[in-house]
């Protein structure tokens, strides 16, 4: 590897390091907005979505640069890719976030409304993966980075818990619905970050072992 290609591809890690503290910054951030209902927390969140899209384009850029000016080959190649693909996944994590806000911005307008116990839940172990799933990039860990596919089916079941408590809610409580629907819809976005979070962890356990682990996620869920 040459000295100037050392130099781009750790600027790239770092850079992408720090997207990724912005993210997960944004998703503490909007999922407290939301069980606080507290508005001006959410329109910051809000605010901040567009510090998050000018940091993935950025990487993008130097990602295209590195390839053009380097013609990186074998492992370098694929951590170039690599980058790219949890560049675009960590910009959708904090879309995601954002949508999280603005929800909190709606809820806060309704009357109050408990939330289902499996929304902390989710939340935290939502949370939690996308922290491992970059520290095990940070850190070339794919045992770090399986842990993190082994926890998305508990994300997914506590979605599905969620849904069978709030539709018993708005059956016994129409009043209730607006503020379930939104909770629902949060909750989904929630699981997507978790999704998220699981793209990530294949491509490091496809990075670093050359195994696609990514079919075999789907074919666990028809199961």
């Amino acid at each position: 590897m040459s000295l100037h290609l050392y130099r781009d591809l750790d600027a790239l890690r770092k850079r992408l390091q720090q997207l990724g503290t912005m993210v997960e910054r944004s998703i503490d951030e909007a999922t407290a907005a939301f069980v606080q209902r507290d508005a001006e927390r959410a329109r910051q969140v809000v605010r901040g979505d567009r510090d998050v899209d000018s940091a993935e384009v950025r990487i993008e850029e130097d990602c295209l640069k590195a390839l053009a000016l380097h013609q990186p080959v074998a492992g370098d190649l694929r951590f170039v890719i690599t980058v790219l693909k949890v560049n675009t996944d960590l910009e959708r994590m904090g879309d995601a976030a954002e949508s999280i806000a603005a929800r909190a911005l709606q809820l806060a307008e309704l009357p109050p409304s408990e939330l289902p116990a499996e929304f902390a839940h989710m939340v935290t172990m939502a949370r939690g993966m996308a922290g491992k799933a970059l520290a095990s990039l940070d850190r070339d860990d794919t045992a770090l980075a399986r842990q993190v596919l082994e926890d998305d089916a508990t994300v997914d079941a506590s979605l599905r818990s969620m849904f069978d408590t709030l539709q018993a809610r708005m059956r016994r409580d129409p009043t209730q619905v607006d503020a379930a629907v939104l909770m629902l819809s949060t909750a989904r976005q929630v699981e997507r970050i978790a999704d998220l979070a699981t793209n990530i962890a294949e491509n490091v356990v496809f990075l670093h072992d050359g195994e696609i682990v990514r079919h075999r996620r789907s074919q666990l869920r028809l199961v």
